[in-house]
């Protein structure tokens, strides 16, 4: 639970730092006449947009299971998150790129730019504060994990930060892409370096779009554990006495802290039903404190049939 507070308070900080920024890029568009800054504004309108799915999602995956949601309400999370993907498209993306084509189409009339590179280095500084609050709780987690920052990222079921960390680093890339756009109106005085810059934010957009509705679709779907993981899960419950192989393994992330775990299961032959079962809560016991997120064990002793040999019939059972 102390991971969902942290989660909450990145993307309160990143919601609040979007609100503000995109009054000002909104106000500064209208004044400098620059599509690439209305486009910004677009961008920072669909962040908070996001930022409150995403809030919406760590509330409504936080409620407890429940006699009609038995595994809980931890998917939740994706399907917001996967909306809020959709957001970032539809509220940031094809407006982009929309205004930016009509700006190469009709051209624009340019204003006094100097308001928009006043707003554009504040919106920088926020931004920043923003994705480093992000990164300081990502890296924590990957430390825990004992795995690289960048792979984490990839492959971490807590897509709430995720997404806050690609917003936010699309967003600086966006501020960048804006200012060049400016700059490159000043220096010829052709209004297509704006429109340029306006499809390029949309572009990026499109992309962080596309990479998180592609891995909160996986999580909706049903994601497993990691190969090395799933290893070993498979190695600790070897490891328990009486159990002699495991014949099939699944696991399932349901939530960032949620984990499923079935498996068939093959005991000694000779082991008694009273040492199948306490080696069955063993074995729950050792997983849960190896891996403190794997909230359900489910094993089904399942004899092991080697080649050749046939199942006994019922009248030899």
């Amino acid at each position: 639970m102390a991971e969902q507070g942290e989660s909450v308070f990145t993307v309160i900080v990143a919601a609040v730092a979007n609100l503000g920024i995109a009054a000002a890029k909104a106000v500064a568009g209208v004044i400098s006449g620059s599509s690439a800054m209305l486009s910004e504004a677009a961008h920072s309108v669909a962040d908070t947009v996001t930022e409150v799915m995403l809030l919406t999602a760590l509330k409504r995956s936080e409620k407890p299971a429940d006699e009609d949601h038995p595994l809980g309400y931890a998917g939740e999370r994706y399907v917001w998150a996967l909306l809020a993907a959709v957001a970032t498209f539809v509220g940031g993306a094809v407006f982009s790129v929309y205004d930016g084509v009509h700006t190469l189409v009709h051209g624009e009339e340019m204003g006094d730019p100097l308001i928009s590179y006043i707003v554009l280095g504040v919106a920088f500084v926020l931004e920043g504060f923003s994705l480093r609050t992000a990164v300081r709780q990502v890296r924590g987690e990957a430390e825990r994990m004992k795995a690289p920052f960048g792979r984490y990222l990839r492959h971490t079921p807590d897509t709430t930060v995720k997404a806050v960390v690609m917003e936010d680093s699309a967003a600086l890339a966006g501020l960048l892409l804006a200012a060049g756009g400016l700059l490159g109106v000043e220096i010829s005085g052709s209004a297509v370096w704006d429109g340029v810059a306006s499809i390029l934010i949309g572009a990026l957009l499109v992309y962080v779009a596309w990479v998180l509705g592609r891995s909160n679709a996986e999580l909706l779907i049903g994601r497993p554990l990691p190969r090395p993981m799933r290893e070993a899960v498979r190695e600790e419950l070897l490891s328990v006495p009486h159990i002699i192989d495991v014949l099939e393994l699944t696991t399932l992330i349901q939530g960032p802290d949620e984990v499923m775990i079935a498996a068939k299961v093959d005991f000694r032959d000779v082991s008694s039903a009273e040492q199948v079962e306490w080696a069955c809560e063993e074995a729950e016991e050792q997983l849960r404190e190896r891996f403190p997120a794997v909230r359900r064990v489910y094993l089904d002793p399942t004899p092991g049939v080697a080649p050749g040999q046939s199942r006994p019939d019922a009248s030899s059972r």
